[in-house]
């Protein structure tokens, strides 16, 4: 548990009211080289930040948002677009600005109070001031009595703690936290979570604003008292959506159940939306989504009480899957012509009613149909094995096609996911030994 306490009031700022803006993004761009072939990663991207403000950045695996905060802390520099630290353009590491990490990122052969006077060492302050400070933080986040352990010797949770004191005793203006509780068991990042917070509306926390990237969107209804809604591929601010309930929070309060419900929807209505605009070409990257995952949301939604519609936010609740690990599988059947998705509803089609109630050969052919109609990457492997004497082809011939279109280790993971696809429905062989794809044991 956090330590309010062993720091006198007196000592510690009061947590900020709503103040000046302490940062201002604007038409930030970034694009990588050797991403997708150039393609950009941030377009457009626009936001502000005022004292007093938890902020949440809200988006998929692919949106942007580790990049936008590695430009916003001055890590790495945007391709165009401008960013303003507390009234003046950023250059180079931002003064004043801490972060915390999705993974622990200690040192694992220094102790505890060592980690967290790394920082002051840096910065040149002495060693006295250096232990007094680190000491104090490490009180504050609830580590004492540690202060001589190794990271090897915590949990999780308490090495994230750790994580925590280390950005804590710079005396920072903005903490920066990317996915901080993402690595933990539930209960442990829940508790890490309302002590943070009970820190932060006590005012008992050096820092005035707060940026913290999510893809759980019960996360930020919890924490932020405002969220900005990221699209992806590229990543944009699409949507600002404030959070009006004063900390503590209830999950279970029913205003707070529809704003995640509200919030759900718009997330799924837009990727939906993007996903129904295009087609699946052989180039296009295909979502590494196992066939288990997809038949047995199938069969959830299927059996009652759906009994053929359901809400995503409350399957996601009863699987505990995030919008990462829901979303793709639901936009796959969607592509696949076994559901439709309706303002975050997943409504199964004709063939996937047929489908839930098959058994398991029947589903399989069933698969092979779909996967043939809807998946050109793996028509045009089965194509090829058809015309080829012999009916072989080697793995390098589809992955220097696919480099067309995508890097290399995107190209490789949409093979390998075309692969098992292939596999479960029968519609061709690989043996991953010789690298080669043919209709052995397949009827052609």
């Amino acid at each position: 548990m956090l330590n309010p306490e062993i720091i006198s009031p007196d000592l510690l700022p009061r947590r900020p009211r709503l103040g000046d803006e302490v940062l201002s993004v604007r038409h930030v761009s970034r694009g990588f080289d050797d991403y997708q072939n150039g393609r950009l990663v941030l377009d457009d991207a626009n936001l502000s930040l005022r004292e007093g403000e938890i902020v949440g950045l809200l988006g998929r695996s692919g949106s942007g948002k580790s990049t936008l905060l590695r430009i916003i802390s001055g890590l790495i520099e945007p391709t165009s677009g401008e960013v303003d630290w507390l009234g003046k353009p950023l250059k180079g590491p931002a003064e004043g600005v801490a972060m915390v990490f999705q993974t622990f990122a200690l040192f694992p052969w220094l102790t505890v109070l060592q980690n967290v006077e790394s920082g002051l060492e840096a910065q040149g302050v002495g060693a006295r001031e250096r232990r007094e400070r680190a000491l104090a933080a490490i009180d504050l986040i609830g580590l004492d009595g540690f202060e001589n352990a190794y990271p090897r010797e915590l949990s999780g949770g308490m090495r994230q703690r750790v994580g925590f004191a280390r950005a804590l005793v710079v005396d920072p203006t903005l903490l920066l936290m990317d996915e901080p509780f993402s690595a933990l068991d539930v209960l442990t990042a829940e508790t890490l979570r309302t002590d943070m917070l009970d820190l932060w509306t006590q005012g008992r926390l050096p820092i005035k604003s707060v940026l913290i990237v999510t893809h759980n969107i019960e996360e930020a209804v919890f924490m932020c008292d405002r969220i900005l809604v990221l699209s992806s591929n590229p990543g944009r601010v699409v949507a600002e959506i404030k959070v009006p309930f004063r900390h503590p929070r209830n999950r279970l309060d029913p205003a707070f159940r529809r704003l995640v419900d509200d919030i759900y929807a718009k997330m799924t209505t837009r990727d939906v939306e993007d996903a129904t605009k295009k087609r699946l070409e052989v180039g296009s990257r295909l979502p590494d989504v196992s066939t288990n995952l997809m038949a047995g949301l199938i069969e959830t939604v299927a059996a009652a009480p759906y009994h053929g519609r359901a809400d995503m936010p409350e399957i996601a609740r009863s699987l505990h899957l995030q919008v990462d690990d829901l979303f793709p599988i639901a936009e796959m059947l969607q592509l696949l012509g076994f559901a439709d998705v309706r303002e975050g509803d997943v409504l199964l089609t004709p063939p996937a009613r047929v489908f839930a109630e098959l058994d398991t050969q029947a589903r399989k052919t069933m698969f092979a149909e779909h996967l043939l109609r809807h998946v050109p990457l793996a028509a045009r492997i089965r194509k090829v094995l058809n015309e080829r004497p012999g009916h072989r082809a080697p793995r390098v011939r589809f992955e220097q096609e696919l480099e067309d279109f995508l890097s290399d280790v995107i190209a490789e993971q949409t093979l390998d996911t075309v692969i098992d696809w292939g596999r479960y429905g029968e519609i061709f062989s690989y043996n991953d030994q010789t690298g080669i794809f043919s209709l052995a044991d397949v009827e052609a």
